[in-house]
């Protein structure tokens, strides 16, 4: 049976997939006013959220290895495309209702559909082949880089110098190098351990017996549902807690318009984001606007904090 090898896959997933939820409340709190606005765009959480996509895409890439083991199953392969490629649509569609101006265009699901057609040839190939692949997608945009892929419609290469605003982006450069690695992982272990896990050509990912129905790799095999789930249903809850309790709401709105402008006259995303963040923050803990009414007086003020805010980020 196959069983010990995909149960400790499901399990590795489901860990993601808990670390997964995590990071979305981290994110849903600060876009809500109940955190501070940067939090998200924090060093830690920035890695937290990496370390999530990066076993993802590894996990993905070895399941690639162990569901055609023995032979290309083509009719299962490309179920699997289809499905994962209608919810990446589904995110682009859902994020792009809620935040038009910073719309999922390419984001884990997105990667993992492409690389795994990159991954093809090399389930063909020995392992160091898959293993150079990869390592090249994950530093050849150190090297490739160029102004010359900064156009909308070449962002999702991921060779761009700039970064453009979206909730999640998970271009090819350098995200497609951590399935290929899954796949060289998955090519290089399955000799080793295959017997010893009871894997053998008899089916991928059978339901576990009663004994093995933990929670864990539960939530490992319904992973893609539960991606596409707990965001809406993270942001029902959060808007029926504003309801009760209200956040900061002005200054959530301001962040947003702010970006917004900012994007509007060519900024990039992160440094539209991190200044207009430092301006929320400073106006509110120096108390600038305190008592002021009058736009005018208003507006010079918060120009003044954006203005030391920048000069602030480009020391």
């Amino acid at each position: 049976m196959s069983q010990g090898r995909w149960w400790a896959l499901d399990a590795a997933r489901g860990i993601a997939v808990l670390a997964m939820v995590v990071f979305h409340v981290i994110w849903d709190l600060a876009h809500f006013g109940y955190a501070p606005a940067n939090l998200p765009w924090s060093a830690p959480v920035k890695i937290f959220g990496h370390s999530i996509a990066f076993a993802f895409l590894f996990i993905a890439g070895v399941a690639l290895v162990l569901a055609n083991r023995d032979s290309m199953r083509w009719p299962a392969f490309w179920r699997r495309f289809a499905l994962i490629g209608a919810a990446a649509a589904l995110v682009t569609a859902g994020t792009y209702a809620l935040f038009p101006n910073a719309f999922v265009f390419f984001g884990i699901l997105h990667c993992i559909a492409v690389a795994s057609l990159i991954a093809v040839p090399f389930l063909f190939a020995p392992w160091p082949a898959a293993f150079a692949c990869g390592a090249f997608f994950l530093i050849g945009g150190e090297f490739f880089a160029s102004s010359a892929f900064n156009a909308d419609w070449l962002q999702w290469i991921g060779l761009s110098t700039s970064e453009p605003m979206t909730q999640d982006w998970r271009p090819l450069f350098p995200w497609a190098g951590a399935l290929l690695l899954g796949v060289a992982a998955g090519k290089l272990s399955l000799p080793v351990y295959g017997e010893r896990l009871g894997v053998s050509s008899e089916g991928a990912n059978p339901l576990p017996t009663p004994a093995k129905r933990e929670w864990l790799p539960f939530l490992g095999r319904h992973s893609l549902l539960i991606y596409l789930a707990h965001q809406p249903a993270l942001f029902a809850l959060l808007m029926g807690l504003a309801y009760f309790i209200p956040p900061a709401v002005e200054a959530t709105e301001f962040i947003a318009s702010c970006e917004a402008r900012c994007m509007n006259e060519g900024g990039e995303g992160k440094i539209c984001h991190d200044a207009c963040a430092c301006t929320a923050r400073e106006a509110i803990s120096s108390k600038a606007l305190a008592g002021v009414t009058d736009e005018v007086e208003r507006g010079r003020r918060l120009n003044e904090i954006a203005q030391r805010c920048v000069a602030r980020g480009n020391e």
